[in-house]
């Protein structure tokens, strides 16, 4: 498995694996409005995309933010988010795999712990979760959108 940071060229296997992250989005916003927001999120060193490629195609990709704290000793944080395997590669080990390098990221840049939400509710996505390291009893969520 090759697993890497996304570069600015990898933004249209980015979108097109997006596809499988979720049955229906929002459309996009205008190329150069995508553009922007892929240039500011690739220039911030908080922020890291990885993907893992299979014979030059991405089949896998999640994002990791660190976050500075002023409590735990001053340790950062981490928040994964988007974590999309494509339909034909699931079941493989994609996704552990990719879990497993963000984790290692965020251990080196001395994150005190590392947060996962998921909207699915199925005991298989579940599990998958818990397989990488994730407990889904450690914490509550909650979340918030704006008013319609």
């Amino acid at each position: 498995m090759n697993i890497r940071e996304l570069r600015a060229e990898d933004l249209a296997p980015l979108l097109g694996l997006y596809t499988h992250l979720h049955e229906h989005d929002d459309p996009l916003p205008s190329g150069p409005e995508v553009q922007a927001v892929w240039t500011e999120a690739l220039a911030n060193p908080r922020i890291r995309y990885f993907g893992g490629w299979d014979e030059g195609q991405l089949v896998s990709s999640c994002t990791l933010t660190i976050i500075p704290n002023l409590t735990r000793a001053c340790r950062p944080y981490g928040v994964i988010e988007n974590v999309v395997t494509h339909s034909a590669h699931r079941n493989q080990g994609w996704g552990h795999a990719l879990l497993q390098h963000a984790l290692a990221h965020a251990w080196r840049e001395r994150c005190y712990k590392v947060m996962l939400m998921t909207g699915r509710k199925d005991e298989h996505t579940l599990r998958f979760y818990e397989q990488a390291g994730f407990d889904r009893h450690g914490k509550q969520a909650f979340v918030a959108k704006p008013p319609q």
